[in-house]
């Protein structure tokens, strides 16, 4: 599976942006899907995920309640969509396709090259 996210951007603190993450390839269908991101001289950190169905959805805590992870398997794209943003959601954002709902990048196969995104205060 090759993966492709688009949609980062900059943005005023309180805008929004929403990522896609177009697959192709494999179909995505049977896989969870997730995004982390990675700000300068950080790690790698967990944003969210979701089950291959779209019936379970999980969140950090940093974004909880500002961002909405989604997918359209008949599109074989997954989406994030980012409200309120602040500066510290400044990063590069990944998207990544593997078997189970996890919050650890090791659980994941598969990688998009990044996308950033950029918050200016």
């Amino acid at each position: 599976v090759q993966l492709q996210a688009s949609g980062g951007g900059l943005v005023q603190a309180g805008g929004s942006l929403r990522l896609s993450c177009a697959a192709s390839g494999r179909t995505i269908r049977s896989y969870a899907m997730g995004w982390f991101r990675q700000a300068p001289g950080k790690d790698r950190e967990f944003v969210a995920a979701i089950t291959w169905s779209g019936g379970s959805t999980y969140y950090a805590d940093s974004v909880r309640g500002r961002f909405t992870i989604s997918r359209d398997n008949a599109k074989n794209t997954e989406y994030l969509q980012m409200n309120s943003l602040k500066p510290e959601d400044t990063a590069v954002y990944y998207c990544a396709g593997g078997d189970v709902l996890a919050d650890s990048a090791s659980e994941y196969d598969y990688w998009g090259q990044g996308t950033q995104v950029t918050v200016s205060s």
